[in-house]
């Protein structure tokens, strides 16, 4: 069975289940990984990382105004077809 050592942020379900204050504790200072079927499922980071991971890092303006492809000649035409019938 995995199990999770301080040098080994890795746990099983079980384990995680039976320790979850300890994951809780220790995700705090580094991220926990739990695996389901020995492969990884979820990571357990601590509210303070998910802040900071999720935060909002400008509009939606500034990031096309930082875009690479600014002032790139491309060509946004669209074609001009007739409509379809679909399929029901």
């Amino acid at each position: 069975m995995l199990s999770a050592s301080r040098d080994d942020p890795s746990w099983t379900v079980a384990r995680a289940k039976a320790r979850l204050s300890e994951v809780i504790e220790r995700a705090q200072s580094a991220p926990q990984t739990i695996t389901r079927n020995g492969k990884p499922s979820v990571v357990v980071v601590s509210a303070e990382e998910w802040q900071r991971k999720t935060a909002r890092k400008g509009t939606l303006a500034e990031f096309l105004l930082e875009s690479p492809l600014r002032g790139a000649e491309l060509d946004l035409g669209r074609l001009r077809d007739e409509p379809h019938d679909l399929p029901r």
